[in-house]
């Protein structure tokens, strides 16, 4: 089963015992948490150590980034800033979900050097390097996807991710019923955009006869609706014979089955190269003439489904 992976992003030694505590805590959750020093990143022999972290950073759902009081390693690639810098600047970039976590005396020394950073001879308790502080300037200012929050150990960091996956798991779940609801909506205004040119028709058309129907009932048939949502089409589906169908399907890289390898009860079958499923049809969208059938009341969904290849 697939796990939301979760990039562990900050400053190496001060961190280190932070850093393995949350790895156990997002294990326990059953997500997968990706950290450098455990062999999580695959390094490749003609690229910079941060280069692949970089893009190790584009393959995780969530980018989790603790800031202490160190200011890190030095970016080859961006001098000035550090690599903890910029890998959350590359899944900021890019739209990954972050959490944004601050040891609370450095959030505490943070205010001290606002007042005071036009001074370059302070020197600050808790930092290493003042542009830690400069990166926190920049974060504060971002217009969204940064919520900062202050931790004294570990276990205030996972308590408070453990309450946000939850609420990010409870938003999707919200979501998909939603998406449910609106799905249905758009079924009922198709019905009723139906109703309303056969009424015309009835009222207006009546002497173009039985074709004026039969166009209506083809330019809103199920099948075209059903099909979109199997093959994750983002535009309108139409045809009308068998050739046409099976072209469209080609192009959008579907391909057919033999007939001596279709199941019992299918008419016909695709598959997609590289997917783990195959399109199957039980019941014949089309007569002996290749001519699409028209349906209405008795079409029912379940003649067309995405199933999962079986093991050989």
């Amino acid at each position: 089963m697939a796990q939301p992976r979760v990039f562990l992003s900050s400053t190496f030694y001060d961190l280190r015992q932070v850093r393995e505590d949350l790895e156990r805590s997002i294990r326990e959750l059953g997500y997968e948490p990706v950290r450098h020093e455990v062999g999580a990143i695959p390094y490749g022999k003609s690229e910079r150590l941060e280069s692949a972290a970089y893009c190790e950073v584009e393959l995780c759902d969530i980018l989790v980034c603790i800031i202490g009081g160190r200011f890190g390693a030095e970016s080859k690639d961006d001098p000035g800033r550090s690599i903890t810098q910029n890998e959350l600047k590359r899944a900021l970039e890019i739209g990954v979900q972050v959490f944004i976590f601050v040891e609370k005396s450095v959030l505490a020394e943070f205010s001290t050097y606002e007042l005071n950073k036009a001074n370059v001879d302070v020197k600050y308790r808790f930092v290493d390097d003042v542009r830690v502080f400069s990166f926190l300037e920049e974060l504060y200012g971002l217009p969204r996807n940064n919520p900062i929050t202050g931790f004294e150990i570990a276990s205030d960091i996972s308590n408070f991710l453990r309450q946000q996956f939850a609420g990010l798991f409870y938003r999707f779940l919200q979501q998909d019923k939603r998406s449910t609801e609106l799905r249905v909506l758009d079924e009922i205004n198709t019905v009723a955009k139906t109703l309303r040119d056969l009424v015309t028709f009835l009222t207006e058309e009546r002497k173009k006869g039985d074709d004026a129907i039969k166009n209506i009932l083809v330019a809103n048939h199920p099948a075209f609706r059903r099909l979109r949502e199997l093959t994750n089409t983002s535009y309108r589906v139409f045809f009308t014979t068998k050739k046409e169908f099976g072209d469209w399907m080609k192009a959008r890289s579907w391909s057919p089955i033999k007939k001596e390898n279709l199941d019992a009860d299918s008419v016909e079958e695709w598959f997609k190269k590289g997917d783990e499923t195959y399109l199957k049809v039980t019941k014949p969208l089309f007569d002996a003439q290749g001519r699409l059938i028209v349906f209405s009341s008795e079409w029912n969904d379940e003649w067309s489904t995405v199933q999962p290849v079986p093991p050989e």
